[in-house]
């Protein structure tokens, strides 16, 4: 977890339990291939309330681990059904 996302998921009150529980029972709706260091990935979940959570996370395939990039709870006006992003 980086600092970034650690100081984005106390500002949106998320618990890293629940963060890791809508990552793992989520879907990837973006992929940014082209991030660095790393691919990265943007994960739709819910929390165990079933609130919407955002997350990204890149992964290094050659040592095959994770990082959270950044959480944050979705902006409604932002995305469709927190899942595509308005034009």
């Amino acid at each position: 977890m980086t600092d970034h996302a650690y100081e984005e998921a106390n500002a949106d009150l998320l618990k890293f339990d629940e963060i890791y529980f809508s990552a793992l029972n989520g879907a990837v709706i973006e992929e940014y291939q082209d991030d660095s260091p790393y691919p990265s990935v943007l994960v739709f979940g819910q929390t165990f309330g079933g609130d919407p959570v955002h997350s990204v996370w890149a992964y290094n395939q050659k040592k095959r681990w994770a990082v959270l990039i950044t959480v944050y709870r979705p902006d409604p006006n932002r995305w469709i059904n927190c899942k595509m992003r308005k034009k």
